[in-house]
């Protein structure tokens, strides 16, 4: 059974985390491509990062990658609408990493996030951020794919 997160809690604890200083925004990685296994390129824009409270955690996490193309926008008003629902995500239970890219030639996005546990990552795949990205694609573009492993911080 997938938990279901709660919006306004996410929210909540996205601020949290951001006025304790644990959402982080490292400006190391923008610009660099990344290819997901479909061979796609993507050029990552902005990434955010949340330290754990108690260390590093014990065990490996998982990854998680959608891709989608965003209905009646472009790839810059994309950069910045993506702003919006950032809370609903990094405040969501297992949230480690996420970066955000564009293929600005196609106007496709991307997103590689890491979390906790797969049930977590499930968790997101039925929430309200993932309806909404999915609801402001063009149909047939949106696609995500959950792995075991640790995304590159």
């Amino acid at each position: 059974m997938t938990m279901t997160i709660n919006p306004i809690q996410a929210f909540l604890h996205a601020n949290r985390l951001l006025l304790t200083g644990r959402l982080r925004f490292s400006r190391a990685r923008l610009g660099e491509r990344v290819t997901p296994p479909d061979g796609r390129s993507y050029t990552i824009f902005r990434q955010a990062t949340v330290s754990p409270a108690g260390g590093q955690p014990d065990r490996a996490g998982v990854v998680f990658e959608v891709q989608f193309h965003p209905a009646g926008m472009s790839a810059a008003a994309n950069k910045w609408f993506s702003l919006l629902p950032m809370p609903f995500c990094v405040g969501c239970p297992g949230f480690r990493s996420k970066l955000w890219a564009v293929n600005e030639s196609t106007g496709e996005c991307a997103g590689i996030y890491e979390w906790d546990t797969p049930q977590d990552a499930e968790a997101y795949a039925a929430s309200f951020a993932m309806r909404f990205s999915k609801g402001r694609s063009r149909p047939g573009t949106f696609s995500y794919r959950i792995t075991p492993g640790e995304a590159a911080r």
